[in-house]
C-alpha cells in the first residue's frame, strides 16, 4: 500500500509517504498497524479519515486492498 500523510498527519509520522508492505487489511488494522510503536502518531491516526483510492472510508472494518493508495487526512480547521 502507498500510503500519503496529510498536514498534522505527516508531522507525527515525519514523512508525507509510506510504503505498507502488507496483506489486505481492515481500516482499523491498517491504522494500528501504522501507528504501532509511535504513540504520538497513533493519537494522531486516531481522529483522521482514510481515503482509499480517492474514497471515504466510513467503517473501520472495511477491507482495503494491498495494492491500494491511501491518503490519511487529519481534522482541518476552517472553512
Amino acid at each position: 500500500m502507498q500510503i500519503t500523510y496529510y498536514a498534522g498527519a505527516a508531522d507525527a509520522a515525519g514523512t508525507t509517504t509510506a510504503q505498507l508492505d502488507a496483506g489486505d487489511l481492515t481500516a482499523t488494522d491498517l491504522l494500528a498497524t501504522l501507528g504501532a510503536g509511535d504513540e504520538k502518531l497513533a493519537t494522531v491516526l486516531a481522529c483522521c479519515s482514510v481515503l482509499v483510492d480517492g474514497r471515504p472510508v466510513r467503517d473501520g472494518s472495511e477491507l482495503i486492498a494491498a495494492g491500494s493508495r491511501v491518503d490519511v487526512l487529519p481534522p482541518f480547521a476552517g472553512g
